[in-house]
């Protein structure tokens, strides 16, 4: 065998740390990575928990990406889909642990000179409670409503806005929800009930969220779909980047004068607190935003702080 393909051998299936180089897939260095580990000392439980959080970064990733490949850029939005757009609460101590897991594997990978650089050296570990959002008034999503219906697509109103607006007010789905949206996903059985399907495949299985729309919604959805049919090949009712969908948000949330960034993050907090206000059941809020019920503990009063600086934010206006 010749020492080329020897060397190719040892950076794609490397049987000891020193074998490992730039070009060398993630999944592959897994198990290396436990016995140094094992070496330092740490506890069973650990090691298994380091193992989970490199998994997910597999996952998420791909494992077969090379070593060398990974950039700052690249690990700070996975850690953002951990926190945002996974689906899993990930709470403030898991998402310590993983970053920690990050920063310990690329420093040894740095250390036995694998890699150039260390990308995760720049990660930041979150601190202190995480703030609370801000959130609409009614007066305040009004406003919004009313001026997402001046916008305008050449002469005529352009409906994206206000049916992303109105959207978003009334089921308080994620950015990441709303991207996978189909015309199959919109139950109109009862066009005075039509319903949103969400759904989410989980460890093989498919779990689904009913979540009820306005009937007027409906009406505006229609409007919508004349101006932006589907595109070739899609089924997806939004044919645009989820980025160009935040501009429109930001736009919004400026020309209704509101005080703070208008954002995903923002309407679902605010859906949230107007279903609580309105007396919701709280089991119905936390499975209308898909929450376990360990996560709805602290999600559940912040739902409650957040209503309270409402009704105080109110009672100083004259």
């Amino acid at each position: 065998m010749s020492d080329v393909r020897q060397n190719s051998l040892f950076y794609l299936h490397p049987n000891s740390p020193e074998e490992i180089n730039k070009r060398t897939p993630l999944s592959a260095t897994v198990q290396l990575f436990k016995d140094h580990l094992i070496r330092e000392g740490k506890t069973e439980n650990t090691i298994k928990s380091f193992e989970s959080d490199l998994e997910l970064v597999i996952n998420y990733l791909d494992g077969a990406t090379p070593v060398g490949e990974f950039t700052t850029t690249m690990l700070s939005n996975f850690m953002y889909w951990l926190d945002n757009d996974r689906g899993v609460p990930c709470s403030r101590k898991s998402y310590a642990r993983r970053v920690t897991t990050i920063k310990v594997y690329f420093k040894w990978l740095f250390t036995l000179g694998a890699v150039s650089h260390d990308p995760a050296k720049a990660l930041l570990q979150r601190s202190g409670p995480a703030p609370l959002s801000h959130v609409l008034s009614q007066e305040e999503i009004d406003g919004c409503i009313d001026f997402s219906r001046r916008m305008k697509r050449g002469d005529e109103q352009d409906y994206r806005p206000e049916m992303l607006l109105r959207l978003l007010v009334d089921t308080g789905i994620k950015k990441s929800e709303i991207e996978r949206i189909t015309d199959d996903d919109i139950d109109r059985l009862n066009p005075q009930q039509p319903i949103l399907l969400i759904r989410h495949k989980t460890k093989n299985q498919y779990k689904e969220r009913r979540i009820a729309l306005d009937s007027d919604w409906l009406k505006v959805y229609d409007l919508y779909r004349q101006q932006y049919p589907s595109k070739p090949g899609s089924d997806k009712i939004i044919t645009c980047t989820t980025r160009n969908l935040e501009y429109i948000l930001t736009d919004i949330g400026e020309g209704a004068d509101v005080p703070f960034k208008l954002s995903f993050e923002v309407l679902r907090w605010t859906s949230a607190v107007q279903d609580y206000r309105r007396g919701t059941d709280e089991d119905l809020i936390r499975e209308k935003l898909g929450l376990s019920k360990v996560s709805w503990y602290e999600t559940g009063q912040k739902i409650k702080t957040l209503s309270e600086q409402l009704d105080n934010e109110s009672a100083k206006q004259p």
